[in-house]
């Protein structure tokens, strides 16, 4: 088993770090290390700090108060005393702890504007950041405290904490720990805050970021597996797939319906079950919304997840430190607003609920007699004795509907705080907090659509489904979940279904026979 020093560190510097390196980081545990250009690029805007500290001109961050409190200027031998007043007084998270992905992918953003020579710390204190990733370090970090504005300041005043030695932290080994014993356990010393340090250290939009990156890493390969359910569901209802021929998508271009419109004829290409209804006594003149538009929802959702990509992509490039270093001085700004990012946290929770949807509308079909096209009623063994799969409808209908709420925008609320001085806010933290539950229940939507449909696909026998949905049939039956018969404990095998969808095992089954999915 590889330990995280034996991973090739990431190089962090003044570029954006990438969507894979952020994974990599976040939920490999892959250490890291700031190049040389970014050490100079910190040195240099260190030096500017420390010149505006000597002068007798206030500077905000440097040497005054903070938010409602930066009219007050602090004498040089307090400056110390500020920062750690700081960060303590911010610390101020309530609530259950943060994942350890979500506090790792943190940490790395802000290390990454720290890099880029626009914050003003000195490089010991960055390079201690980046320490704590490197072994395993992570800060408690509580559910409740951001506004998205000024920055995710509760969240990564915890971190900040840490880097004191203050605090409660996860060891590698996930152990709760004082910060203090973990870093001397690490051979790692706490750093005494400098001026400017501080509030350099938590006022970026590195949560919301870090759990933006992430949500469209997770929604690119929940998508596509979506097209392998929704081809399971079209076949085995005895839907057509000539809907989703490219030339009737060229009609209308958008790029999204186009590539899902080509993964599902490829998922059903050579299916015997397609074929056998393709003759000219087939009486059905269209199917049903839920089966012929999953081109078009699946698109627009794929449509949505890249254009918050590129506001990731622009994100990612930024530093977002109030105020930010320029040239020889020190300016201030509202870079802290978490407005971008919220809306598209918003935007992706609509499209987790609409795709988890129409995926529940699809499974229903498979269990109503009077659209299942000679399906038994539920899929049941005996019905009447056996119940099927009538509950695991219950079960997508029952995250459905709380997707529907997590699909209220969270960044078109504002409280006002800091005596009106930060009059309006973000709430991009809540929006991704709630796109993470989101991103959640639409994985386990679409696993109980698989798991319906390959049970319909085997009740289609002795026809047979396309080669690449019979890979997936079979990656469950390995999997230990059964085909048809009398009713058996059934949340076991929903589980393990979600499983296979969460860890990319369904999607990769079926690229596994036609190639990787558009």
């Amino acid at each position: 088993m590889r330990t995280m020093q034996s991973i090739q560190a990431i190089g962090v510097g003044v570029g954006p770090v990438s969507f894979e390196d952020l994974v990599r980081v976040a939920r490999d545990g892959a250490p890291v290390e700031l190049t040389g250009e970014a050490l100079a690029a910190v040195d240099r805007a260190r030096d500017v700090v420390e010149a505006l500290a000597a002068g007798e001109t206030p500077t905000y961050g440097v040497s005054t108060g903070f938010g409602a409190l930066a009219t007050r200027h602090i004498p040089a031998e307090m400056r110390a005393q500020l920062q750690r007043s700081l960060v303590r007084s911010h610390a101020a998270g309530s609530g259950p702890e943060v994942e350890r992905e979500v506090v790792r992918a943190l940490m790395l953003l802000r290390l990454s504007t720290l890099a880029t020579g626009r914050t003003g710390v000195r490089r010991e204190t960055a390079q201690l950041l980046a320490a704590l990733l490197t072994h395993g370090i992570t800060p408690v970090v509580r559910e409740y405290g951001s506004l998205g504005c000024s920055g995710d300041l509760a969240p990564l005043s915890h971190c900040a904490l840490a880097l004191m030695g203050e605090g409660e932290v996860r060891d590698a080994s996930g152990t709760l720990v004082p910060a203090a014993e973990a870093l001397a356990a690490a051979g790692l010393a706490p750093v005494e805050l400098a001026a400017k340090e501080g509030l350099a250290l938590i006022n970026g939009t590195d949560g919301m970021l870090g759990m933006l990156v992430m949500a469209i890493t997770d929604l690119r390969m929940l998508l596509r597996t979506a097209d392998v359910a929704a081809a399971m569901s079209v076949e085995g209802q005895l839907g057509t797939d000539r809907v989703f021929a490219p030339e009737l998508q060229a009609i209308r271009p958008h790029p999204g319906q186009a590539l899902s419109a080509a993964n599902l004829t490829a998922l059903m290409a050579d299916s015997a079950i397609v074929a056998s209804h393709r003759t000219g006594d087939c009486n059905r003149v269209q199917d049903a919304y839920s089966l012929r538009c999953s081109p078009q929802v699946h698109g627009a959702a794929r449509d949505t997840v890249e254009h918050a990509a590129t506001v990731a992509g622009r994100e990612l490039a930024s530093a977002v430190d109030n105020p930010v270093v320029l040239g020889d001085t020190v300016e201030s700004n509202g870079n802290f607003h978490g407005a971008p990012v919220g809306y598209v946290l918003d935007f992706l929770a609509i499209v987790a609920a609409d795709v988890a949807s129409i995926s529940e509308r699809r499974t229903d079909r498979f269990l109503d007699r009077a659209r299942s096209h000679g399906l038994p009623p539920f899929l049941a063994d005996d019905p009447g004795v056996d119940s099927g799969h009538m509950i695991a409808q219950y079960t997508q209908a029952s995250i459905v509907s709380e997707l529907k709420r997590l699909a209220v925008p969270a960044s078109v609320d504002s409280i006002p705080s800091s005596a009106m001085q930060e009059d309006h806010v973000s709430m991009g933290w809540n929006a991704a907090r709630k796109l993470r539950r989101s991103v959640d229940g639409l994985s386990r939507v679409v696993a109980v659509e698989v798991l319906t449909a390959a049970r319909a696909l085997d009740l289609r026998a002795p026809l047979t489904p396309s080669p690449a949905t019979a890979a997936v049939v079979d990656l469950l039956r390995s999997s230990g979940i059964q085909g048809p018969g009398p009713d058996r404990h059934l949340s076991p095998e929903i589980e393990a279904a979600v499983s296979l969808v969460q860890s990319g095992a369904v999607l990769a089954a079926a690229e596994s026979v036609i190639g990787e999915l558009k």
